[in-house]
């Protein structure tokens, strides 16, 4: 399948949705709300590790400031009310919580590099990890993995909590203009021009790792073609489609639990 060919094939069917609402006013209310609803949706998936992981949102605003967690809350509790604005020094300007040091560290210095990334998702999942501690990026076995085809990096290097902006430099200078990250003996890192995108992309990221890890237990998974993988890549990295599926899970999260958005 040659380039132009690739690029003939049709995007799913799915609705249009916007990446941004008309006003800086009502988009930071979307992106507080997406936000929250993120963190939820992490624990359900089981993302939590006690204190630690963490999911940011620009400020629409003021973009050297960002939305984050506030620290040891944990995510099947979060709130709207309860999340935090941190500007470009880590200091908290808007919340009445404590926010964490290493999600500073990490997310500022990608907000700084990456201007057209709106969200960074970062957490400790178990299949993630898992993946992580064999320091190689994820091959092109399952569809939905190639969402991530020739779209993530390996960050090869660790040391330890990521307290200090110097290896949150590091992290995005890795990273460079690609949609995630595995960080060795840590876990995943992934980006979106909204938060649905960057929670999505997470999720998928970790089912790829899960699937990758069963796959290669049982025997020698097939890889798919570089023609198949580009495909699949354009069907399944389409951006469109991963704010249609956050939505979806959105949509009955504040259904089940109404008071994410206190």
């Amino acid at each position: 399948m040659t380039k132009a060919t690739v690029e003939e094939v049709p995007e799913l069917d799915l609705e249009a949705l916007p990446e941004r609402q008309e006003s800086a006013t009502a988009e930071r209310a979307y992106r507080k709300r997406q936000l929250a609803v993120a963190f939820r949706l992490f624990a359900r998936y089981g993302f939590d590790e006690g204190v630690a992981g963490h999911i940011t949102a620009r400020d629409p605003e003021f973009p050297n400031r960002f939305w984050v967690n506030p620290y040891a809350v944990h995510f099947s509790r979060i709130k709207v009310s309860d999340l935090l604005l941190l500007d470009e020094n880590g200091k908290v300007v808007e919340g009445t919580r404590r926010s964490n040091k290493a999600a500073f560290s990490i997310h500022s210095t990608i907000h700084e590099a990456r201007e057209d990334v709106v969200a960074v998702a970062h957490a400790h999942s178990i299949h993630g990890r898992a993946w992580s501690a064999l320091s190689r990026p994820l091959d092109p076995i399952i569809q939905e993995a190639c969402a991530f085809h020739n779209d993530h990096v390996l960050f090869d290097e660790y040391k330890g909590l990521v307290l200090e902006r110097d290896e949150g430099v590091r992290i995005a200078a890795r990273l460079g203009s690609k949609r995630a990250a595995i960080l060795r003996h840590h876990g995943l890192l992934t980006v979106g021009r909204t938060v649905g995108e960057a929670a999505w992309w997470f999720i998928t990221m970790d089912r790829a790792c899960q699937m990758q890890l069963l796959a290669e237990a049982a025997g020698t998974p097939r890889l798919m073609t570089e023609e198949e993988a580009t495909l699949a890549a354009r069907q399944f990295g389409n951006a469109n489609m991963a704010r249609n599926n956050f939505q979806l899970m959105e949509e009955l999260l504040i259904e089940q639990e109404p008071d994410v958005l206190d």
